[in-house]
């Protein structure tokens, strides 16, 4: 899957959790991806994270995968 496709569909899930606030958005993005996502379309946003600095990302959602790199 590419790194745009996983983008979007990372942005659309902090959608869903913004209205939440983003001390309790962060956390349910993280936990929703990890979830929900194949090991390697977590890797791929990993990577993209790592090596683009999650170019495209939104602010929470970033924090969010940068959250599952730590787990």
């Amino acid at each position: 899957m590419s790194p745009d496709r996983l983008i979007h569909m990372a942005n659309q899930i902090g959608k869903f959790f913004q209205s939440q606030g983003r001390d309790k958005a962060v956390p349910c993005i993280a936990e929703h991806i990890r979830k929900f996502w194949d090991p390697r379309m977590r890797s791929a946003i990993l990577t993209h994270l790592d090596q683009g600095g999650g170019a495209g990302l939104d602010p929470d959602v970033r924090d969010a995968i940068a959250t599952l790199k730590q787990a």
